[in-house]
């Protein structure tokens, strides 16, 4: 990943939360979303039909929010976040493809 950054927090339930966070101007969000879609895809991909609460025995959700903010001269900046609520077997599956060369 080039732009989103993840970070990983731990519950005591077995759920834990991945959260990848960018902030570019509007010249790079596209790229950034980019990347979302690539996550999300592997999620989907690697553990199809079981997208949903994780409390409810899922084994990942996500949400995805978007903001845009005006700064000084005319510019925008994109603030994209994207939280994985994921069962420890999503975890261990998908740290490792994160840390894996694209290609």
């Amino acid at each position: 990943m080039r732009y989103l950054s993840f970070d990983l927090s731990e519950s005591g339930d077995g759920v834990t939360t991945l959260e990848a966070m960018a902030a570019t101007d509007a010249q790079q969000h596209a790229a950034v979303m980019a990347e979302v879609q690539q996550v999300l895809a592997w999620a989907h991909h690697h553990f199809p039909h079981r997208h949903g609460p994780v409390d409810d025995g899922y084994e990942w959700q996500h949400d995805l929010q978007v903001t845009v903010d005006s700064a000084p001269g005319g510019h925008t900046w994109h603030g994209v976040t994207l939280t994985l609520s994921a069962s420890d077997a999503f975890v261990a599956a998908f740290l490792p493809a994160l840390a894996a060369p694209a290609g």
